[in-house]
């Protein structure tokens, strides 16, 4: 059996595979997409070497070529101030430990910790009953040497003189009765019995005058018995000012106008001389305590003007001067103490608040002021600096005089409006650089 024709229609080469027939006698063509591809990679690498060394040499190779970039600082010709600065705290030239005199029972402290107090005001009060029992007892004993003074003056004294004088005239008949008995005697008128009374009563009445005068004198201020009296009532009276005292000492006053500081005393408390009850910070002078660091020790001298200010109110400044100067090293803390005299405290200064204190102890009008930035070994004894011009660093050897607050004082080697290069930019002598200046301001 035949096969049927098939009614299939024949589609060209072309339009089944995209592609054009190829001539058997020809070469192979290259694609376009592959002749672009190569051609971009024949130039790609040499255009990216080319781009990033336009960039490197963008960043580093200007300084290479031109120098680095660094920063500069002009100096200037301006006032500067050498300081130092050290901490501290407030405190009074002294102050006084309040205590009693006594040994007592608080009865009252009508005083708080804190509290302004005046010459005289009442601290505190002590149980004065045995005091005031001690004090009637010495006025008494006082009282009774009193009367017995007077007693001498207005009793002993006058009767002892009327004894004297009655012993006197009993001496004067005792005188004349014996002279007449030793006249009778003597012409043999007279027994001798007589002459013996009249002796032996003269004998009695020159005794009772003696007796008499003792008394007397006795009595008198140079007496022994007004001596002694006297000695009493002295030593009664001194008993009665000692317990005059002891009644005072129960009342417990300031001896000062201050600010009581502490208190260590309450009511009811058992208080004896050796206790501490209270400190008062007199009022007046008030005067500054700072810890110097030990290598400025030789820049601080007695007179010098200081400004102040407390660490509780940091906006608040006052003046200070340096008054004293301890011949001392705290081993502890390489510190030299300080003290500074406040002419006019303020107001808020409080005992033992924490101060700051600038102290000026140089001063130099008009001087050349450069960074401290721009000098190197600037404590090595031989300072140098970098000076820019024309485009280069140029090393050159300076003197310095103070230094303080990142400033320093230069005095030969540089002069106004040279520019010095930072330290810290690691520039040869002769290098070439370029410049980002900086204007500093010197107060």
């Amino acid at each position: 059996m035949l096969d049927k024709p098939q009614n299939k229609t024949e589609v060209p080469l072309v339009k089944r595979t995209g592609r054009i027939p190829r001539d058997p006698g020809l070469k192979p063509a290259t694609p376009t997409k592959w002749r672009t591809t190569a051609a971009f990679r024949a130039w790609r690498l040499p255009a990216l070497s080319a781009l990033l060394t336009a960039i490197w040499l963008w960043y580093s190779g200007g300084a290479i070529i031109f120098g680095p970039v660094v920063t500069a600082e002009p100096i200037v010709r301006a006032d500067l101030v050498q300081s130092v600065v050290a901490s501290g705290h407030v405190e009074a030239p002294f102050r006084v430990n309040v205590g009693s005199q006594i040994i007592g029972i608080v009865g009252d402290v009508p005083v708080s910790e804190g509290q302004a107090v005046q010459a005289g005001d009442t601290l505190i009060v002590l149980d004065d009953r045995e005091a005031q029992a001690a004090l009637v007892q010495a006025e008494g004993a006082v009282e009774q040497s009193d009367a017995h003074m007077r007693q001498l003056r207005e009793l002993t004294l006058p009767s002892a003189e009327e004894a004297l004088k009655q012993a006197q005239a009993t001496l004067a008949n005792a005188q004349a009765a014996f002279g007449r008995a030793e006249k009778l005697a003597r012409d043999g008128f007279g027994a001798k019995v007589s002459l013996d009374e009249a002796t032996k009563a003269l004998e009695i009445g020159r005794a009772q005058v003696r007796n008499a005068e003792f008394q007397v004198y006795t009595n008198r201020p140079a007496g022994s018995d007004y001596v002694m009296a006297e000695a009493q009532r002295n030593q009664a009276r001194a008993n009665l000012a000692t317990a005059r005292s002891r009644l005072s000492y129960t009342v417990i006053k300031a001896p000062r106008d201050g600010t009581l500081i502490s208190r260590n005393v309450e009511r009811g408390n058992v208080v004896q001389p050796a206790n501490v009850l209270m400190t008062l910070s007199p009022s007046g002078d008030t005067q500054l305590v700072v810890q110097i660091d030990e290598k400025n020790l030789g820049l601080i001298a007695i007179g010098q003007k200081a400004i102040a200010s407390a660490d509780a109110y940091p906006n608040e400044t006052f003046a200070a001067e340096a008054i004293y100067v301890n011949p001392g090293i705290d081993l502890q803390r390489a510190s030299v103490e300080v003290k500074l005299r406040v002419p006019q405290p303020p107001a808020y200064l409080r005992q033992d608040m924490t101060i700051s204190v600038d102290i000026e102890t140089a001063m130099r009008p008009g001087a050349l002021v450069a960074s401290s930035a721009g000098i190197q070994g600037l404590y090595s004894g031989a300072p140098w600096v970098m000076k820019a011009e024309n485009g280069r660093a140029v090393h050159h050897d300076v003197k310095i005089g103070i230094v303080s607050a990142g400033k320093a004082e230069i005095l030969e080697g540089a002069k106004e409006g040279d520019l010095l290069i930072s330290s810290i930019a690691p520039i040869k002598d002769g290098a070439r650089v370029r410049l980002q200046t900086t204007l500093s301001k010197s107060k």
